[in-house]
């Protein structure tokens, strides 16, 4: 078939217009490990802290190594497992978490650096019933430093699928 240099221009354009859903491409899956950027110990992302007494909470204090982020996940289309502490809620369920590596992450302790923590939005809010349940988590993540109630975050995360994750 001979294609005109239009009928090639209109192809691509259709082509890369596409979600990405229509392209089958598939999420590299990685653990929280993986965030932290090759050559910085994990050991050296726990930071010192302080105990606020009147609030009675520890307030971490994080070096440069606990916001550094690994440069092969910014804008990486990704699935990871995680933990839900909710930020945004409604009727329909959870459309704003902070994703942890371990239960009780930024609530009954001290919040983990910024580097392991992931601030997720939803296209279809996460139902109430299974929010505390560990949940897997598809989707691209960039790099974004930021501030929520909660916890800094190093990663946000536009969340296309979750499901409950299923321990093996």
């Amino acid at each position: 078939m001979n294609w005109s240099r239009r009928q090639l221009i209109a192809s691509a354009g259709a082509t890369l217009a596409l979600p990405r859903v229509a392209w089958a491409v598939e999420a590299q899956e990685i653990m929280w490990d993986d965030l932290i950027p090759p050559g910085v110990p994990y050991s050296e992302i726990i930071g010192e802290g302080e105990m606020d007494e009147e609030n009675d909470s520890w307030n971490p204090i994080f070096d440069e190594n606990a916001t550094k982020l690994n440069p092969a996940f910014n804008g990486a289309f990704i699935k990871m497992p995680g933990f839900i502490i909710p930020i945004e809620m409604s009727v329909g369920g959870v459309s704003s978490f902070v994703l942890v590596p371990y239960v009780g992450a930024c609530i009954h302790t001290p919040p983990p650096p910024p580097n392991q923590l992931v601030f997720v939005t939803t296209k279809t809010a996460w139902p109430s019933k299974d929010m505390w349940e560990a949940a897997w988590v598809t989707g691209e993540i960039k790099h974004e430093l930021q501030t929520t109630e909660v916890a800094q975050t190093g990663y946000t995360l536009v969340a296309e699928k979750m499901e409950i994750y299923v321990w093996e």
